[in-house]
Order: C-alpha cells, then sequence, then structure tokens
C-alpha cells in the first residue's frame, strides 16, 4: 500500500541558492539561475541567509537597507519566473552551523538572541507582508544541533520556534512558516504539531555517501562510498534504512503537517554512478509521501551545474558545465 501523500504544503522541487549564505555573500543573484530552473520544470528556490550580511557595526538591531534590497530582488525574480522562494536563516542570531566565526550569544539559552531573532524576522514580516504565502515561506533557522548541544534541547528549541512564530504572525498572521529537524535536520519534531508550522527535512544521509571527502564534517576519513551499503556512523545503510529514516517525516505528513526535503545531495567527491543510484532512492521515497525537495546547491559541488566532479561527461550549457545525467534523474521526480 502507498504512502498518503502530503497536501499541506505543494511538492515544490528545486535548488538551494547560497549566494548570502556566509560573510563572503554578496547577494549577486543570477538571474540565469532563475530562468533555467524554470525552464527546467522545477519551482522552488530556497535562500540560505546570513543576518551579518544586513547588520552594521556589528549592531543586531541596525538594518542595513541595500542588503535587503538584494533580497528584495530575488522574491521579485521569483514572480518573474514562477518560482516559490523560501527564505532561511542560515546564520540567525545566535546560531549557525557554519563555523566561520562566533556568534556573541545563543540562540537557545539567551533572551538577547532570542529578541534579536524575533526583531529580524519581524523586519521580514512587515518588509513582505503584501507577498502572498504561495509565493514567499520563512524557514526559521537553520539545522538546529543535536539536543544536548550548545544547550539546546527539545524542550527551548520549541520555545524559540514559538517566540518567532509569534513575532511574525503579528505582522504577517498568513505566512508560511517552516522548521527544520533538529540534529540539523535529521529528526522530525512532533511537538511542533501544535504550532500550525511546516517542518524541513535532509537528504544527506547515510553521510559516507553525501559527504565523502568533505572537510568540514572529516569526510577525508570516511571508508570508499557505496551504494547499498552506504556507510553511516559505523554502520551501513540500505534502501530499508532510507525508509526508516523518513518514516517519522512521513507520519507528520499523514498527521496534515506540511513537510519539505530543503536540503540533499552528495558532493563532487563520491562517484556518480553511486551518488545517482542513492539519491534515486531518496527521491522515490519522498516523492510516494509526496516531499519536495531542494538540491543543495544549483551551481557548485553538489550540483547539477558546475559541480567540479572528475567523473562526469559535463554537457555544455552557455559557458556553463552541466551534468546531464544528474538533471535528468530530478525532472524525473
Amino acid at each position: 500500500m502507498s504512502e498518503p501523500m502530503q497536501k499541506s504544503i505543494p511538492r515544490w522541487r528545486g535548488f538551494n541558492l547560497p549566494e548570502m549564505s556566509s560573510l563572503s555573500g554578496r547577494g549577486d543573484w543570477n538571474e540565469d539561475d532563475f530562468r533555467w530552473i524554470a525552464d527546467w520544470g522545477f519551482d522552488f528556490v530556497r535562500l540560505p541567509l546570513c543576518y551579518l550580511l544586513w547588520i552594521e557595526d556589528g549592531d543586531a538591531y541596525k538594518i542595513h537597507e541595500p542588503t535587503l534590497e538584494k533580497i528584495d530582488r530575488a522574491i521579485e525574480l521569483g514572480k518573474r519566473y514562477g518560482l516559490h522562494v523560501c527564505l532561511n536563516f542560515h546564520r540567525a542570531p545566535g546560531y549557525s552551523v557554519n563555523y566561520e566565526t562566533a556568534e556573541p550569544f545563543n540562540l537557545w539559552t539567551d533572551r538577547r538572541a532570542q529578541q534579536a531573532f524575533c526583531f529580524h524576522w519581524e523586519v521580514f514580516a512587515k518588509r513582505y507582508s503584501h507577498v502572498p504565502s504561495k509565493r514567499l515561506s520563512f524557514n526559521l533557522v537553520n539545522e538546529p544541533p543535536m539536543p544536548g548541544l550548545m544547550g539546546m534541547t527539545r524542550q527551548n528549541h520549541a520555545w524559540v520556534i514559538r517566540l518567532a512564530a509569534d513575532a511574525i504572525r503579528k505582522y504577517d498572521p498568513d505566512r508560511l512558516i517552516i522548521v527544520d529537524g533538529v540534529t540539523w535536520g535529521r529528526e522530525a519534531c512532533p511537538e511542533l504539531s501544535c504550532l500550525g508550522v511546516a517542518q524541513s527535512c535532509r537528504a544527506y544521509s547515510p553521510i559516507g555517501v553525501s559527504h565523502y571527502k568533505a572537510s568540514w564534517v572529516f569526510g577525508e576519513y570516511f571508508p570508499k562510498p557505496a551504494w547499498p551499503n552506504g556507510w553511516e556512523l559505523f554502520k551501513t545503510w540500505n534502501r530499508s534504512d532510507l525508509e526508516n529514516f523518513y518514516a517519522p517525516w512521513i507520519n507528520l505528513a499523514r498527521q496534515g503537517i506540511g513537510v519539505h526535503c530543503g536540503e540533499g545531495g552528495a558532493y563532487c567527491h563520491t562517484p556518480h554512478k553511486i551518488a545517482l543510484s542513492w539519491f534515486r532512492d531518496v527521491l522515490e521515497i519522498l516523492t510516494a509521501a509526496g516531499i519536495g525537495y531542494a538540491l543543495w546547491n544549483f551551481r557548485g559541488d553538489f550540483g547539477i551545474l558546475d559541480s567540479n566532479r572528475k567523473d562526469v561527461e559535463y554537457e555544455d550549457w552557455y559557458g556553463h558545465k552541466l551534468d546531464r545525467k544528474f538533471l535528468s534523474l530530478l525532472q524525473e521526480f
């Protein structure tokens, strides 16, 4: 018997565009990216954002208007090409999975960080209240840590999410809000079911397939990738393990909660054949449950353009290197 379809939100399919995800980001969105994503049949872009880019002098309450205007432009490009835009705080006041700089406070335990977090989402809620949720969603904070790390518990995580959702709804009551699972997006949060928010999972498991040779997770020490029998923390995974991994998310969908996979993909050092075989299984499981996805990224080491893979016969695409096999796989789903 097939899984019931997730119908609370559309089954969006698309890509992350990380032009403002780190301190080096410039927000120079390439209109061609939006055009090509739409032309290839996709309907979604997630924009991971670093809040430090739109504050001045290190003051969390001093907004740099020209940077927000760059986000305005991305939302307009989404409208122009019929793409839903999801704004995500990849670095939020008090937390980021990206270790390029330390935060001055802790989102999970420090009231000052929580107030700044809500302030920034209020800025966005006011600014974009005229944009309907069918075109724009807010993804509150990227990949919260494992409970027990950085003082985060499921209880104070839920508290922070409630604070931010209330802050947004004060100015933008109908905004679609999406919450990443804890443990870096791996674990669903049924305790948030009463908040009227959607939830976002990840497609990076098993990590030995998705992050082989990725230095930021010590992937240089992972065994050579395989699928099936992909390595994940001293055990191996097969299709049945993927099904078990996504079962809590599919259960949320059964309860009428919107579920989307906000990031996924394999780093460029994973052999191409293995990456495609594994991701086909991921997409089959998600699609059967009506769950959409956003590949990390569009252009770059996880993407379909300019991925730097050594074992791909690329197609020239207006000066870019297109992984046609990977694109064709995504278009199947």
